[in-house]
């Protein structure tokens, strides 16, 4: 750990030898001035560490020193080191973007714990991190091998993120041992999957919450309980992205998180559908074909969710009132914010927000957006700044201000792609990257997880022999033809509609008002 350089500026510094030679003595170079004049001389010749600056000094105060020093370099931590009590100091020291605050006497030690605290904090941190992590590693290694049931993964899929966003946090080299580790819980999540999916879709009273348990689970009783409820989906919204944005909301609400599981494809059309109405997919088509677009259709797949909603209400005699509200720029979340007074009279307001799945799609098609969110963590960094910079910020705390609660939550998930596999299928078949259906694919069933009686999943069937395929952990489809450069453009790319922790373990969130 690289010692720091201090400056120390005291009218009395001479009392503070012993607090000097204590610092020196730990290998920090301290060097002592009697102004806030001489430390401003200091600091246009040379860059400091740290500072520590008395309060009450003749000439320029400690406040005034404090305040020519920041316009000087705004980033260095200066500490206040003041026989002051006064809590009006104290505030405009604070407001000054003071690092800490110290009142005389001090011990030695809080003078060390201040500049660990404010120079060498991130390299502590990272060093803690992976220390924590690497005791951490083998249990999940474990948890991995161990986990039999759905709460199971749920359990290590948070874990998962925890560690991904503190080890991103720490900037440790252990992030690429903890995506191996991932990739590994993603390898064995798609076994489980292959295990247990259809018993899921068969038997609907023994499964874990899916997407057409939400409203009859989660929304209906609080609709029943007289609650206003706010149901915001933010499609391809995950875990680690919800973690970010959470500290945007912590002042304005309280939170109950869970996970749910998004049904295959983990895709709009089947599983947004899926929520609104109640129904599985095949169940959409039998018992409202008019309201379902099958594969082939050029149709759009998300134009039917407010009558879908509709069904569900009428299917289980709740009278409510209810809006649907879609935004897919600015301009509509304007006229959102514009009516949420009116939208408050209704029980239920039911609210899609579109941005991240824009911006997956942006990154695959546009150099620039790919450039902007290379990484997971940028990827997440981009999501909070939308959410943030937004109308979607202001919306939450206009809702929050009205006393409604919101349920927000997501349809499904997306991954960052890796690994091409090859597929062949006929001119009918699908685009989608993640999960094709057809009647004549051919591939390699080892790589894949197929559906070959899609009713038992759930899933209509545009033709008699027509069968479903998900790839499965990073993996993609690639057609043969022209190979490489198929391969080369939507490597590292988001994509969803296919088997992995990130598309299937998704965030339903119920925020409260404070």
């Amino acid at each position: 750990m690289n010692k720091a350089s201090i400056l120390w500026a005291d009218d009395e510094i001479d009392l503070l030898k012993p607090h000097i030679l204590f610092l020196e003595d730990r290998g920090y170079g301290v060097e002592a001035v009697v102004s806030g004049q001489d430390a401003l001389d200091r600091c246009k010749e040379q860059d400091f560490d740290i500072i520590f600056l008395d309060e009450n000094m003749p000439g320029l105060s400690g406040l005034e020193t404090l305040a020519l020093i920041k316009e000087l370099n705004p980033t260095v931590p200066v500490v206040m080191v003041t026989k002051s009590e006064e809590e009006s100091i104290m505030n405009q020291a604070i407001g000054n973007k003071i690092a800490d605050y110290l009142i005389k006497p001090v011990n030695p030690n809080q003078l060390l714990l201040s500049v660990k605290k404010n120079v060498h904090q991130h390299t502590i941190i990272s060093e803690a991190m992976t220390q924590n992590y690497q005791n951490e590693f083998a249990r999940i290694g474990m948890q991995i091998n161990d986990s039999l049931t759905a709460d199971d993964w749920m359990e290590l899929y948070r874990k998962i993120v925890y560690w991904e966003l503190e080890l991103e946090n720490g900037q440790t080299p252990m992030i690429d041992l903890l995506r191996m580790q991932k990739k590994e819980a993603n390898m064995a999540f798609g076994k489980f999957v292959k295990h247990n999916y259809i018993q899921w879709i068969q038997t609907p009273d023994n499964r874990p919450l899916m997407s057409p348990d939400l409203f009859k689970k989660q929304v209906f009783p609080l609709l029943d309980n007289g609650e206003k409820i706010f149901f915001i989906l933010i499609d391809n919204f995950r875990l680690d992205q919800w973690r970010v944005v959470k500290e945007l909301l912590v002042d304005a609400f309280t939170f109950e998180e869970n996970l749910y599981y998004s049904i295959l494809p983990t895709a709009t059309q089947y599983a947004r559908n899926a929520i609104f109405s109640g129904l599985m997919p095949v169940q959409i088509e039998q018992i409202f074909p008019e309201l379902w677009v099958d594969e082939e259709s050029e149709e759009g797949k998300n134009l039917n969710e407010a009558p879908l909603i509709q069904t569900q209400m009428d299917r289980f005699r709740k009278r409510y009132s209810f809006s649907y509200s879609k935004t897919i720029d600015s301009a509509h979340g304007e006229r959102l914010l514009g009516n949420i007074a009116s939208l408050t009279q209704n029980q239920l307001n039911v609210i899609v927000l579109n941005f991240i799945d824009m911006l997956s799609h942006a990154r695959t098609e546009m150099k620039m957006i790919r450039e902007l969110a290379q990484s997971e963590a940028a990827y997440r960094s981009l999501t909070k700044s939308w959410f943030q910079h937004s109308f979607t910020m202001e919306l939450f705390h206009r809702i929050a201000d009205k006393g409604c609660k919101i349920i927000l939550t997501t349809d499904h998930g997306t991954i960052r792609v890796d690994d091409p596999v090859r597929v062949i299928g006929d001119k009918n078949t699908n685009t989608n990257l993640r999960y094709k259906v057809g009647k004549n694919l051919n591939y390699n069933p080892k790589e894949i997880f197929e559906i070959r009686e899609p009713a038992k999943a759930g899933l209509p069937s545009p033709n008699l022999s027509s069968r479903y395929i998900f790839a499965i952990n990073e993996s993609f489809f690639a057609y043969p033809n022209n190979y490489n450069y198929y391969v080369s453009y939507f490597k590292d790319t988001f994509q969803h509609g296919g088997v992995s922790m990130e598309e299937m373990m998704v965030p339903f969130i119920t925020l409260t008002p404070k």
